[in-house]
């Protein structure tokens, strides 16, 4: 998994013009049951992948943090939101809380999540290539290709289906 991983960032810079010509194309004229295909993709994908072996979203970048996501993760944690916001979160530049510093604070060494029952809905729903209208969100698969593995093969198994 390692060797993937070191690899994953140019593999993912190699395709990038590839990648923007191909979701250009299918944000213009989506196929019929894109969604469907979407999530047989990536039921076959996280059907063989581990992400225990792995955790590069949790070790690389940072979930962005709903209240809703504050108010359940305080409350598990037994803080009160706004000493939750203090101890592990900041406001970026686009004005969303996201954590002080990655890796993650609630990753735990075997890459178990500590926080995972009231984990973060961008981490439950990550790498976003089950969702809905996924058409519609290009430029984050593009960016999730560069951190995750299974997404950088859906995307390229997407390809070869979807010409």
């Amino acid at each position: 998994m390692q060797d993937e991983l070191s690899g994953l960032p140019q593999r993912a810079k190699d395709k990038h013009t590839e990648n923007k010509k191909f979701f250009s194309r299918l944000k213009k004229k989506p196929p019929r049951h894109l969604d469907l295909q979407m999530q047989e993709l990536h039921e076959e994908e996280f059907s063989r992948t581990d992400c225990l072996s792995c955790a590069n979203c949790c070790k690389t970048t940072g979930p962005l943090f709903t209240n809703k996501d504050i108010e359940r993760i305080s409350k598990h944690l037994r803080l009160k939101p706004q000493q939750f916001i203090d101890q592990y979160l900041h406001i970026d530049e686009d004005n969303d809380y996201v954590l002080q510093e990655v890796p993650c604070a609630f990753l735990a060494p075997d890459n178990y999540c500590l926080i995972y029952d009231v984990r973060p809905k961008a981490c439950s729903e990550f790498p976003h290539t089950n969702r809905k209208d996924f058409h519609k969100i290009s430029r984050l698969t593009i960016k999730n290709v560069a951190i995750c593995p299974a997404a950088f093969r859906i995307v390229e198994e997407m390809k070869k289906r979807l010409p």
